[in-house]
């Protein structure tokens, strides 16, 4: 029954490896079926190496596919184990068909064919593809457990198979792709910013805290994602079948080398989100400053899960992985962050909560010569900058925030307008202030008229805030959008109160 779902997997197996983005090279050997070939030392490791590879390779993807909500990736694991299974036992089969090497470990194999290295791959490969098999139960219960979360269509069994459709009957079979995440059950996920929150929303789009209002879509509770742990013996299998191939490498020809494949997924990852390692080198000097240091800015979406897909909530999402930059505790006891993001090709800070924030592009100027008296820019901004005094009001923020984001109803006495954002400049220097405030859930989630008045006045005791200048200059863009910026705390203002309102 086995080789009938093997001769069945094989063709789609072959024709989908290529488009699975998690699949590094996973090419069958020539199957030799006839005991009595002999093998050259040569072709024994050439041959070995390359099916350990492949093995240590699968174990990877094995891993990643046990917390991933994926259908089509847990499905295409299960049938590269079984097309990993049969080629490994075609490879020991010449050799000793019924694994005497290594039930009688004293027993010389078919009359001196392997040394005492050969034998221990030989015995290696063999108990960790046993050891692998042991997942097939395993991976067919997962595979129905993902079936919940996402759509899983049959395979069809052959290369011309149609399907019988009661209006078109000449209906070709639509083939899945296992190399792309499977359709989720639950799709039709509205783009509405702003919809899980239960603030009121004023006619510019931004949030009022501390009032219940209207959300976009009445009643809308967005879907809850699956939250999927591994199975322990499925882990601890894994790790025995990779310790059994680790301890087997040693004993390979010292020209032989193998690839760690989570090490080169890590440092994929590390690529696409991270900084490039020789950066912090580059700019060592500056970053010796304090209060200083250097990282990756991406588009306000870049890190943001796409619409109408599934992921474990057990994992850390790339923003987990790849945090703002922390900017140090503050007299007010807060430890703010750097937010700032890419958003219509313009430089901003997210701005949850009350917080927000005013910037200035000053030009070509080098972070380091600026100073706590903002002595290198024009007087007019280091004025506004240094002399600005947030209201004490929770509502008068509120409306200061909304001025610098819309930069509507600005009564500023330079008599311009100062925007929360500015167009992002490769090599410009941005001036940045930032008031960041860590307001009670009490405070954030209900209505603040419906609150005692001596609840309240306890709750914005609890606030802590943060006022800085801070000074960015992005110096890389990529391909992809995405800047390497320089950042400078320049000088750390009082800590803005929230006094008891009016």
């Amino acid at each position: 029954m086995s080789s009938i779902v093997f001769s069945l997997l094989l063709p789609f197996w072959v024709s989908s490896l290529g488009r699975n983005a998690l699949a590094l090279q996973y090419q069958s050997l020539p199957h030799h079926h006839t005991l009595a070939v002999a093998s050259t030392d040569e072709n024994f490791y050439t041959e070995a190496s390359a099916l350990m590879q492949q093995q240590l390779d699968l174990i990877v993807r094995i891993q990643q596919a046990l917390v991933s909500p994926d259908a089509n990736q847990m499905r295409a694991v299960r049938g590269q184990l079984i097309v990993q299974t049969k080629t490994v036992a075609a490879f020991l089969n010449r050799y000793d068909y019924n694994g005497r090497m290594c039930q009688q470990q004293a027993a010389s194999p078919l009359s001196g064919q392997l040394n005492a290295s050969q034998t221990k791959i030989y015995c290696a490969l063999s108990a960790s593809s046993q050891e692998l098999l042991k997942l097939s139960p395993v991976l067919d219960q997962l595979l129905s457990r993902r079936g919940e979360v996402g759509l899983v269509r049959p395979l069809p069994l052959v290369s011309g198979e149609r399907k019988s459709d009661p209006i078109l009957t000449i209906a070709p079979t639509q083939r899945p792709n296992l190399g792309k995440p499977a359709t989720p059950l639950l799709t039709g996920e509205p783009n509405l910013p702003g919809q899980q929150s239960t603030t009121a929303t004023s006619p510019s789009g931004l949030p009022i805290i501390g009032i219940v209002g209207k959300t976009a879509i009445a009643n809308y509770q967005p879907p809850m994602p699956p939250a999927i742990a591994p199975p322990d013996a499925a882990i601890k299998i894994l790790a025995r079948a990779k310790q059994l191939l680790t301890t087997a490498q040693i004993v390979f020809p010292p020209n032989t080398k193998f690839r760690d494949a989570q090490e080169t997924a890590t440092a994929l990852d590390r690529f696409a989100y991270g900084l490039d390692p020789q950066e912090p080198q580059t700019y060592a000097q500056f970053l010796r400053l304090p209060r200083t240091g250097i990282f990756r800015t991406f588009r306000a979406s870049a890190k943001e899960r796409p619409l109408n897909t599934v992921r474990n909530r057990l994992q850390p999402s790339v923003s987990d992985r790849y945090n703002f930059p922390n900017l140090g505790n503050t007299q007010g006891g807060l430890n703010p962050s750097l937010t700032l993001e890419l958003v219509d090709e313009n430089f901003q800070l997210r701005h949850p909560g009350v917080d927000y924030s005013f910037m200035v592009d000053v030009g070509d100027v080098p972070l380091e010569k600026l100073d706590d008296g903002l002595k290198s820019v024009p007087a007019s901004t280091r004025e506004f900058f240094l002399n600005y005094q947030p209201p004490k009001q929770l509502a008068a923020l509120q409306v200061d925030r909304r001025r610098f984001l819309t930069g509507k109803d600005q009564n500023w006495q330079q008599h311009q307008v100062i925007l929360a954002s500015a167009t992002a400049k490769l090599h410009h220097t941005y001036l940045l202030r930032s008031l960041q405030f860590q307001l009670p859930e009490i405070i954030l989630n209900s209505q603040i008229a419906n609150l005692e008045k001596t609840t309240y006045i306890d709750q914005l005791k609890q606030v802590r805030s943060s006022d800085m200048i801070i000074a960015f200059r992005p110096v890389r863009k990529r391909s992809d959008g995405s800047y390497t910026v320089l950042w400078r705390v320049l000088k750390e203002l009082p800590a803005p109160q929230i006094e008891e309102r009016d």
